[in-house]
């Protein structure tokens, strides 16, 4: 039988555990209340809702609330763009092979023969001559498994 997971547990799931708790020093994020200093999205909500209504100064909130002022720059930016959700971690980097254009795919489709060995450096070798672009081998190799799945 497993263990019921813990709010911890999801705040860390869902990347919106605060690493410092302890830093927040704003007296209605106390132990046992309403405010939990654990949700990294409550405590960009609070500090900014601070500095806009209460008047503090964007640094002055940073401060309270255990944060630096690029994270209150970027959490006011993100929340003036997106609301609520802005305030949601989001993902880095590419969403896709964005390299693996279909000009980029004709050349390695053009040479790698099925049911071979794949030579995966040798097509960016190939790709990188006919068409200059750096493509890594390995983003060949998940694009040849991606295609033999289809």
């Amino acid at each position: 039988m497993s263990k019921p997971t813990t709010k911890l547990d999801r705040l860390r799931q869902a990347g919106t555990l605060n690493a410092q708790p302890q830093r927040v020093r704003a007296p209605w994020f106390q132990p046992g209340g309403f405010f939990d200093a654990n949700d990294l999205v409550q405590v960009k909500y609070e500090m900014l809702r601070h500095a806009r209504q209460d008047g503090v100064t964007k640094a002055e909130a940073a401060s309270l609330f255990g944060l630096s002022r690029p994270t209150f720059y970027q959490a006011e930016s993100a929340f003036e763009r997106d609301g609520i959700a802005g305030l949601l971690p989001q993902t880095r980097g590419p969403k896709a092979a964005h390299k693996l254009t279909p000009e980029v795919m004709q050349v390695i489709e053009s040479h790698y023969r099925s049911g071979g060995p794949l030579q995966a450096r040798e097509m960016a070798r190939l790709v990188h001559e006919q068409l200059g672009v750096e493509v890594h081998p390995r983003s060949i190799e998940r694009a040849v498994a991606r295609k033999k799945k289809r």
